[in-house]
């Protein structure tokens, strides 16, 4: 995979879909816990599968998980998973549809906890601050990093699924927690 495809970061290539998310949402601050969670439970759908799938099916996990809502999410039922088990806007996978039931519950409990999702997460960030890092090219890009390693395991702990290591880096990279746009990308001093 090249470094730099029309500027940016070669990983998005030329598809358009892939390239307006990398131009105007991957690695840009969240703040909103409601943003945060979106990209919890599409992030936990991607767990095997390509980025560019889950992003071609975000609408559809918009309209089978209540506009992202987590309070919504987290009354669902297994008449609700069954139902979405013949949804065809999102994978079709039992284990990670209950999973973002199931992870929408211990969103809002870590909410209440911490007071927000996003402040949850920059307690395993040293200072409390997001990371911007400084790659030139896309293989000194890690899959994971000690933020994540941490987070993931607590979250393990807590009992969210679907969102280890490498799920979690990515999440903190497509919420801004990390940036990680190389260094000669056009979207690198935008943000």
């Amino acid at each position: 995979m090249q470094d730099m495809i029309d500027g940016r970061c070669g990983w998005c290539g030329t598809d358009g879909l892939y390239v307006k998310y990398h131009d105007e949402e991957w690695g840009r601050p969240v703040t909103d816990d409601g943003k945060l969670f979106e990209f919890l439970v599409l992030e936990s759908a991607q767990a095997g599968l390509s980025w560019i799938t889950i992003l071609r099916k975000r609408e559809g996990y918009r309209k089978a998980f209540c506009n992202f809502d987590a309070g919504k999410v987290a009354r669902m039922t297994d008449d609700d998973v069954e139902r979405l088990m013949h949804f065809d806007g999102i994978v079709k996978n039992r284990l990670k549809i209950k999973a973002t039931i199931t992870n929408a519950r211990l969103f809002l409990a870590v909410q209440e906890e911490f007071g927000s999702f996003r402040d949850y997460t920059l307690s395993f960030f040293p200072g409390g601050k997001p990371i911007t890092n400084h790659f030139r090219s896309l293989n000194e890009i890690p899959a994971s990093s000690p933020e994540s390693d941490a987070m993931s395991r607590d979250m393990k702990k807590r009992g969210f699924k679907f969102f280890g290591p490498t799920i979690c880096y990515a999440h903190l990279q497509a919420s801004g927690f990390v940036n990680d746009h190389l260094t000669g990308c056009i979207c690198r001093n935008g943000q």
